[in-house]
């Protein structure tokens, strides 16, 4: 049986968890932003969840990043951080919070707070030695495609091709229009689904998206999730990093791993 590698034209990449990942916690950056502007380190722990409720409502109201409002991606971020430190229990005056703010989203769009996982530059550049065309598919707005990637040593025409970015696309993961848009960008004329294949960290935003199109998919569990076992159990083939998911692609795809890629609903 010939390689799953010979029969693709496309790979699609998630970003993060897939390609990079954070450094430190979230409440790393919040206390230096504070500290910047003269106030103490707020509590991490309350940061944090109130970071993942506004960040939760933000998405509800104004998905995309503010897409279909056309609002800039500043303001989104703006309205998600003040929120943030709302429900924590920290309301500043407006002139301290514009300080703080804008240490924030400048760390955010630079490569301070992420490190590119050490297999991701050597397996991109690969694919694209190997004929095939590389995309990035992210819930992530233009600064991970004009500053962040770039800044990180992931540069389009060296390590992908394309991106489809939702803040720039104006659909996100779950939706599998995501992936429709990146089958239609890939080599100009378009890729048929069963020509490409995703790789991402998620059964539910990755896997089952992808799949339902009829893309061939990949999961990855770098840090050793508690989901990962119901993600294989979902029939998902799931593998530790890159380097694994090379010797997949040229030849380790199991009876079991062909068998299991058919689509599944994320539950």
């Amino acid at each position: 049986m010939s390689s799953l590698l010979s029969r693709l034209r496309l790979v699609t990449v998630d970003v993060t968890g897939t390609l990079i990942a954070y450094r430190g916690q979230l409440g790393d950056y919040y206390c230096m932003a504070a500290k910047s502007a003269g106030m103490p380190c707020p509590d991490y722990g309350r940061v944090h969840e109130g970071f993942k409720l506004a960040y939760a409502d933000m998405s509800r109201r104004h998905p995309c990043f503010g897409h279909a409002a056309a609002m800039p991606a500043a303001e989104w971020w703006k309205t998600c951080v003040r929120d943030s430190f709302v429900r924590a229990g920290y309301n500043y005056d407006d002139e301290t919070f514009e300080r703080i703010f804008r240490r924030i989203y400048s760390t955010f769009g630079s490569a301070a707070p992420y490190a590119v996982f050490p297999d991701a530059q050597r397996f991109l550049r690969w694919l694209r030695e190997e004929g095939l065309v590389v995309g990035i598919v992210s819930n992530a707005e233009h600064r991970y495609r004009d500053v962040v990637l770039p800044a990180l040593g992931l540069n389009q025409g060296s390590e992908w091709d394309f991106g489809v970015f939702s803040g720039v696309v104006g659909v996100e993961k779950p939706d599998p229009r995501i992936y429709e848009a990146a089958l239609r960008q890939a080599a100009g004329g378009g890729v048929a689904p069963g020509e490409a294949l995703h790789i991402g960290d998620s059964l539910r935003k990755d896997y089952a998206p992808a799949r339902s199109l009829g893309m061939h998919a990949l999961l990855l569990d770098r840090f050793r999730t508690a989901e990962a076992e119901s993600w294989r159990r979902s029939g998902a083939p799931v593998l530790p990093d890159l380097v694994a998911a090379r010797e997949w692609l040229v030849g380790g795809h199991s009876h079991r791993e062909e068998c299991a890629d058919q689509p599944v609903t994320a539950r």
